[in-house]
């Protein structure tokens, strides 16, 4: 299998590059810029930006799957990055015959009934007034994906902190996961390769956390 990182020099981004090598997956890492790295078998590194339609077309030729950890940090400025990125994503794997995509979204896009209440009513409502903006434009990606063709898969993480890997997570595509309030960005990066080969969540969102 080959896959297509995109946002391959993000923090989640790396660490999925880096841990689908120990996997033996070969791995098209795919962002604005590279540095100096030296070659490595299994790799390409291509020069790309996820909102160039162009680029991100020619960047995924011939990858099996895409995932998606394209990402703004922390910022609270009104983006398009997820949405438009994410269309472009979908045009750029019709024209390459590729299905499989999986991206990465936030606990928060998928707030309703089924959270508990103290999340619904208090803290959900601070990260939106916060976060908000960023928010929004995840929930206009799920829209897309959602009215796509594609075998998709969108994992909505809590806070993401620094720490080394465990291997060890919780998943669920049914329901919030109780207490999940964070998860280390090498550990989702272990859940996203985790779920590129799983056929039950395609067309799913789901939970996941340390």
């Amino acid at each position: 299998m080959r896959i297509a990182v995109v946002g391959a020099n993000g923090r989640t981004g790396r660490s999925v590059v880096r841990q689908a090598r120990e996997r033996s997956i070969e791995v098209t890492a795919v962002a604005r810029r590279h540095g100096t790295t030296p070659p490595e078998p299994g790799l390409s590194r291509v020069a790309g930006d996820v909102l160039d339609r162009e680029r991100i077309t020619d960047a995924l030729a011939g990858v099996d799957a895409v995932v998606s950890a394209v990402g703004i940090g922390t910022s609270r400025q009104p983006t398009e990055l997820y949405s438009a990125g994410t269309a472009n994503l979908l045009n750029a794997m019709a024209a390459n015959g590729v299905k499989r995509v999986v991206v990465i979204s936030a606990l928060p896009v998928g707030a309703g009934p089924e959270h508990s209440f103290a999340d619904r009513r208090i803290v959900f409502p601070i990260l939106e007034r916060i976060f908000g903006a960023t928010y929004r434009d995840m929930r206009r990606m799920e829209a897309l994906l959602r009215d796509s063709a594609a075998d998709w898969t969108s994992l909505r993480p809590p806070r993401l902190v620094a720490a080394p890997v465990t291997g060890r997570y919780r998943l669920d595509a049914t329901r919030p996961l109780p207490g999940a309030r964070s998860i280390s960005y090498a550990d989702l990066a272990t859940a996203v390769l985790d779920v590129v080969d799983r056929d039950d969540l395609h067309r799913r969102a789901a939970y996941v956390a340390n």
